[in-house]
């Protein structure tokens, strides 16, 4: 069982960076979703927030072309160098790194005309700040289209953690997982009245959904992607000194929960939002 909860994972060492390129199948489906919203067109400013590693920043550099220029925004260092090794070989020209949080973006007022961010929204500190950061430095009309998985992301596995909660009278760590979750995936009307309290009108709202299968809890806490972005903040509300024991019931709960499905799969439901800025 203490494998699963190994997760000290160094995300400045370059070798560890350059795997983490291979989760691209997290945020792809997000991604593809926001590459069709997108307005492409010649010579505007854009900018992405939460570039992570370069998906969908770079896809969308490279389809706005030299007319177009592109900053991508992100406070994760190693990755901004892991980007601009991509852009050094991608040979682009049109796209610039900036080392830093999105609450404080340093660009002039009314200078982009698109804003766009693959699940990277519901990761800021405060969205209220970011939010005001997009309208100060955005130009009338324009473009805020972003993605994000909402509350009921993996409700096949939170179900179960807080059933073995309830069993054991941990009301407590019920209440800071439900925090954990509303921290990270805000309900879409929340993200709609902070975009129209800060000038923006919306136009479109998506919903879709992907999944995750896995043959069992086992390989579900045995998966990179799972280790590496998710057991943490699962670790955070456990005491210490019952995470062995607690995650070992998980485990064997979920492992049950797929013999009896034949698998088990966990729902990644996930919103679009389009919107422009329609007052100063």
């Amino acid at each position: 069982m203490n494998n699963y909860l190994k997760t000290n994972y160094d995300l400045n060492n370059k070798e560890t960076v350059s795997v983490i390129d291979e989760l691209a199948l997290w945020s792809a489906p997000f991604g593809l979703k926001l590459l069709e919203k997108i307005n492409y067109r010649k010579n505007i400013t854009a900018l992405d927030i939460g570039s992570g590693l370069g998906f969908p920043l770079l896809e969308v550099a490279m389809r706005l072309g030299n007319t177009c220029r592109l900053y991508g925004i992100d406070p994760w260092e190693a990755a901004i160098e892991r980007i601009k090794t991509k852009i050094r070989i991608y040979g682009l020209t049109n796209v610039e790194m900036i080392t830093g949080v999105a609450e404080k973006i340093p660009l002039p007022n009314d200078s982009v005309e698109l804003i766009f961010s693959n699940n990277g929204l519901n990761n800021v500190n405060n969205i209220k700040a970011v939010l005001n950061e997009c309208r100060r430095i955005s130009k009338l009309g324009s473009q805020l289209v972003f993605t994000y998985n909402i509350d009921r992301t993996m409700n096949e596995f939170y179900s179960v953690l807080e059933e073995i909660l309830f069993e054991k009278n941990m009301t407590k760590e019920i209440v800071l997982m439900k925090e954990h979750i509303y921290k990270k995936r805000k309900p879409a009307e929340e993200f709609i009245r902070l975009l129209n309290e800060n000038g923006y009108i919306i136009n479109e709202i998506s919903h879709d959904k992907f999944a995750y299968s896995f043959v069992d809890g086992a390989a579900v806490f045995n998966h990179f992607l799972i280790k590496l972005a998710f057991v943490d903040s699962w670790k955070e509300f456990i005491p210490e000194e019952k995470q062995n024991e607690f995650f070992a019931e998980l485990v064997e709960r979920l492992n049950q929960l797929a013999q009896s499905s034949g698998f088990l799969k966990l729902t990644v439901p996930f919103v679009l939002i389009d919107c422009e800025k329609a007052t100063a």
